[in-house]
């Protein structure tokens, strides 16, 4: 498991996401809502 991660990839087109794979998770953290309060951390989607 340790070579997989340790791997060299020099071919930088085999990294590139999709541009539905980026647009996707700007929307998603976009709508992704966190309110701290005293003791406690609320997660909402705004949606």
């Amino acid at each position: 498991m340790a070579q997989i991660y340790s791997e060299n990839t020099s071919n930088s087109e085999q990294l590139k996401p999709k541009d539905k794979t980026v647009r996707f998770l700007l929307d998603y953290s976009k709508s992704y809502f966190v309110m701290s309060l005293k003791k406690a951390k609320i997660e909402a989607f705004l949606n």
